[in-house]
């Protein structure tokens, strides 16, 4: 049985996001960022507890921090590059312009400088999402493909290991990484979430090797070990997080984005801290710093 552990949450920004997503560690800033898909926007918490906005064009999946300012953001419209200090959107590749109704979503950087990201359509049961690798010099990759909601990716820390999966077909795999090569091999079922009240949706990896992902419906975050198995579940004051990455200075503090989007009128009465962004202290964890991409 997994160890329900206690630690102390605390709510980093009332945002009353509509759908959370990506909470990420500026290695450099020292400040985190996140997104709200539905209301899409990427934001900032800055170091005096203020936050700043940017409104982007279109629903974002995800993002990742160019190692020259700014970020490249994974959008329904495609790849985009984003300035932050003009706000200035620049499209730059739409690798599925004959699926006009999918977008990308969940993405994370590896550590040579390569943005992976997946689509996703959730009104096509067929899996018409895939799973990309855009690379510093803009030229993109299909990686695999079959997804309906592509979800939960992250990379192990001894850059051997690609988890990637489908949050609606409930199913996730363990990819063996070739790091160099840019490529992945050998898929195979990680974990499922048949029959159980909650499903799998955004991740990170600690500095063990162990996956944390956001147990959207559980009220709770849970930490998988390398089989699979669940580990360890922390309980949070709002039923459907959406993800969990590590950040703060020493990187020892769990951040966890949630969403309204998945309740009715009476659970948002029940749950006004719905849509916040929270930090978790005390894990006894640390996480490993976030990539830049290379472009």
């Amino acid at each position: 049985m997994p160890k329900v552990i206690k630690p102390e949450i605390r709510v980093a920004y009332e945002a009353q996001n509509i759908v959370g997503e990506i909470p990420m560690w500026h290695p450099t800033e020292q400040v985190l960022y996140w997104v709200d898909t539905r209301k899409p926007s990427l934001q900032r918490l800055n170091k005096d507890g203020t936050v700043r906005t940017w409104a982007m064009p279109t629903n974002i999946g995800s993002y990742v921090f160019r190692k020259n300012g700014g970020i490249i953001a994974g959008l329904k419209t495609g790849f985009a590059a984003v300035d932050l200090e003009t706000g200035a959107i620049s499209h730059l590749l739409d690798p599925e312009p004959d699926l006009p109704e999918n977008r990308l979503n969940d993405g994370r950087c590896d550590r040579r400088g390569r943005y992976w990201v997946g689509s996703r359509n959730p009104g096509n049961e067929e899996g018409t999402g895939s799973l990309y690798r855009f690379d510093p010099d803009f030229t993109c990759h299909k990686m695999d493909t079959g997804f309906i909601v592509s979800n939960g990716m992250a990379f192990s820390p001894d850059d051997r290991t690609l988890v990637f999966g489908d949050s609606t077909a409930q199913t996730f795999y363990r990819y063996d990484l070739d790091l160099d090569a840019g490529t992945v091999s050998n898929r195979a079922v990680y974990l499922t979430t048949h029959n159980l009240p909650w499903r799998v949706d955004g991740a990170t990896f600690d500095a063990e090797g162990y996956y944390w992902c956001a147990l959207l419906g559980d009220w709770s975050v849970g930490r998988f070990d390398p089989l699979g198995r669940l580990d360890r579940i922390v309980r949070l004051p709002v039923s459907h997080p959406t993800m969990c990455n590590f950040g703060g200075p020493d990187l020892d503090v769990l951040y966890v984005t949630s969403g309204t989007v998945f309740l009715d009128e009476a659970e948002r009465a029940r749950q006004p801290l719905a849509g916040a962004l929270f930090e978790v202290h005390g894990l006894g964890v640390k996480g490993v710093a976030e990539p830049l991409f290379g472009g």
